[in-house]
């Protein structure tokens, strides 16, 4: 083959082996992590909250039986669902160390800041 259509052949040759090899991408920083609440106008300080990879959602607080509900992935956000009702979660940030959410419950929005648990 001559060498100006190899010149041409190889970076389209490089661009699908990359695509081909590159690995799916990781699931946000949050999912499958024990996250406490660290900060939050109405929410218990030191509430646990699991995003399980399969959608479940797991609430657990000092005392009380965990509670389980959904949640989804919704673009950039999520939506969360506890005893059958929906919420519009806004993801404010996802860091290893953070999760800031507002969640859109009936009333005012919601402000919680997570840590991971200890």
């Amino acid at each position: 083959m001559p060498a100006h259509r190899l010149r041409y052949l190889l970076p389209l040759l490089a661009t699908l082996l990359l695509g081909a090899c590159s690995e799916p991408p990781a699931p946000a920083s949050f999912v499958n992590r024990v996250w406490s609440v660290s900060e939050s106008p109405t929410v218990s300080k030191g509430m646990l909250y699991v995003f399980l990879s399969d959608g479940t959602l797991v609430l657990a607080s000092n005392g009380n039986k965990p509670a389980f509900g959904q949640w989804q992935q919704d673009g950039a956000d999520l939506v969360m669902i506890e005893e059958g009702q929906r919420y519009k979660t806004e993801v404010l940030m996802a860091t290893k160390d953070i999760l800031q959410l507002r969640q859109h419950n009936p009333g005012e929005p919601v402000e919680i800041t997570l840590v991971p648990a200890n």
